[in-house]
């Protein structure tokens, strides 16, 4: 929904929080369920309410349980009946530099400020322990904003007895604790606070009349902040850009100024605009978010402008270029099949308003962002969070050169006349092994990100994923595929739950990236090898159907299941027994 995409209007949100969510609940489909416990310091009620839009306008329907007023301690380190019957998938704990009881006093020594530092960061550590101990689910924390007044002037920032020194240090302590532990994320209030005007964000009438620890107008920005942590935890995060040319890369048009006309480079103010915002783009890619052109221009003469001595973009930085005089969103649409992503997956960069609105009305789900004037191309982009880094693995940060491999694969494949000869071509090995602890954070954020590849739809923490990998009631297997194009990293999941001489498949993913491989099949030998090793006679798989997973319902089907209920939602049910299985991949050399 435009109204929630940075920037936003406040007011308007807060004024229409109830008709915006009967919007988002009527137009929306395919929401993954997630209970959500915010433990507050403060009055939360608003930012809960705020939150839940922006939720649900990444595809996820939020429940809450909102502790009471200040009561995130009690609830963290006591027994909380209510809380545990919750059973929250996510914690957060929405405190402010109000909930900081004692700051240094200008006669305590060194060492006493040292103890007071030390006593309000293990109240803290003592809640994030017990919370993990009791729920194992992931937990966000806001860092501190800085104090609206500064008793010492500039001085705060290097005297011990300064709260804002003493603020500073407590929020490297709460960043040294995020860095190094798992499932833990910092909600940077001290930035957000300083983006939106600390002055406005710490006005005190809004704590004094209503105990809210910043200004009611700033919940929004908040709120937006949490939210996209969230659906970056569960796998609700954009993959790729497709960005136009013409003054969206480079000032002016190509094709009528030639490329010594066009306005990128050191040489004028309008150019520096443009060479920043290509760095801003490039840099994307150490995230592995792909970058792709949709131009209406001629081929030569995009790939020409790429060629500007100063293009900091290069043709190779870019994995799809459709360049030409077909509509935008056709060529949208093109470039999401192309790399197998739905185009929802992918947000739209481009200058002009008009194409922007025939892509965002005809490619439901896609997002473009506002790109009014150059100097605030990166802000609008970057404040909007659409790459939310929550987690970053050896995959991620390959996904360019992956995607890129696909595109020669499917290049390949053209040549072919039969499909298996072109498997075969491949020369594909794969490697199919129980769950590790090196591969945990990349099982989670697949479980979390395969939509199209998901047949029971279940979402796992990593939490989930170590629980189920040390427990013998569980079989998991992990599949990683190489070809003579490359690496695909780590790109299918199986849980399995043993019940006596049954396995209920928990849940079979795949990246969209290696479908029809014939991994899949090699999962499958591998899974009922196991079984059989195991004693267990009957393998049952489930299918659920959504918006987005249509693409194999027949999967059990073709894997030699016989389907055993259907209820009228369309959620099957299938059985196997091990014995009857016959082995099924014959094109991919496994390393078990």
């Amino acid at each position: 929904m435009k109204e929630l995409q940075y920037p936003f209007d406040p007011n308007y949100i807060l004024e229409n929080k109830r008709k915006i969510k009967k919007k988002l609940l009527e137009e929306g489909s395919g929401f993954i369920d997630k209970k959500i416990a915010i433990l507050g310091g403060y009055t939360t009620s608003a930012i809960r309410q705020i939150m839940e839009l922006f939720l649900l306008n990444n595809g996820i329907r939020p429940s809450f349980y909102e502790s009471e007023y200040n009561k995130f301690y009690e609830d963290a380190v006591f027994e909380n009946e209510e809380l545990k019957e919750f059973s929250p998938d996510i914690i957060y704990i929405c405190t402010s530099n109000r909930n900081i009881l004692s700051y240094p006093k200008m006669e305590d020594s060194e060492a006493e400020v040292e103890s007071l530092l030390e006593n309000e960061y293990q109240k803290y550590e003592s809640v994030w322990k017990s919370l993990k101990e009791r729920y194992g689910c992931p937990i966000i924390q806001n860092d501190f904003e800085k104090p609206y007044y500064r008793l010492l002037g500039n001085r705060e920032v290097y005297d011990i007895h300064g709260k804002v020194n003493f603020i500073n240090r407590l929020n490297q302590r709460f960043s040294e604790y995020a860095k190094d532990h798992e499932n833990f994320y910092l909600c940077d209030v001290d930035y957000i606070s300083s983006d939106y005007g600390l002055k406005e964000w710490s006005d005190p009438f809004y704590f004094h009349m209503y105990k809210y620890a910043l200004n009611v107008n700033a919940i929004p920005y908040l709120a937006f902040n949490v939210a996209n942590i969230i659906k970056s935890i569960f796998g609700k995060n954009k993959k790729g850009f497709v960005t136009d040319l013409d003054n969206t890369l480079w000032g002016g048009i190509i094709g009528d100024d030639g490329v010594e006309g066009i306005k990128v480079g050191p040489e004028e103010p309008e150019g520096q605009f443009y060479s920043e915002f290509q760095r801003y783009l490039k840099e994307h890619k150490q995230l592995g978010v792909i970058l792709n052109i949709d131009s209406k221009n001629d081929y030569e003469n995009a790939i020409a402008g790429l060629k500007h001595p100063d293009s900091e973009l290069s043709e190779e930085d870019f994995v799809e270029i459709k360049a030409n005089w077909e509509p935008k969103d056709r060529n949208f649409e093109e470039i999401a099949k192309e790399l197998d992503l739905l185009p929802e997956s992918l947000v739209f960069l481009d200058d002009n308003p008009a194409e922007r609105h025939i892509v965002t009305e005809q490619l439901k789900g896609v997002v473009a962002p506002e790109l009014d004037m150059t100097q605030h191309y990166i802000r609008n982009i970057d404040r909007n969070g659409f790459f939310e880094v929550t987690t970053l693995t050896k995959d991620d940060l390959k996904r360019g050169e992956m995607y890129k491999e696909n595109v020669e694969r499917a290049k390949a494949q053209a040549s072919f006349t039969d499909y298996r000869d072109y498997l075969l071509s491949l020369e594909m090995k794969g490697e199919i092994r129980s769950f590790e602890p090196i591969y945990y954070e990349r099982i989670s954020q697949l479980s979390n990100k395969s939509n199209q590849f998901n047949l029971t739809t279940r979402r796992y923490t990593v939490s989930d994923i170590e629980h189920m990998a040390e427990d013998p009631q569980y079989i998991t297997l992990y599949g990683k595929l190489i070809d003579r194009f490359g690496d695909n990293g780590l790109v299918s999941v199986v849980i399995g739950k043993i019940i006596e001489d049954r396995c209920d498949i928990d849940l079979w993913i795949m990246s969209c990236r290696v479908l029809k491989r014939d991994l899949e099949y090699a999962m499958m030998d591998e899974l009922v090898r196991i079984c059989k090793e195991k004693g267990i006679r009957e393998i049952r798989g489930y299918y659920y159907p959504t918006a987005k997973n249509g693409m194999v319902r027949d999967f059990y089907s073709l894997q030699g299941f016989t389907k055993i209920s259907e209820d009228k939602d369309g959620n099957t049910v299938w059985t196997m027994s091990v014995d009857s299985y016959q082995k099924k991949n014959d094109v991919i050399d496994l390393d078990l």
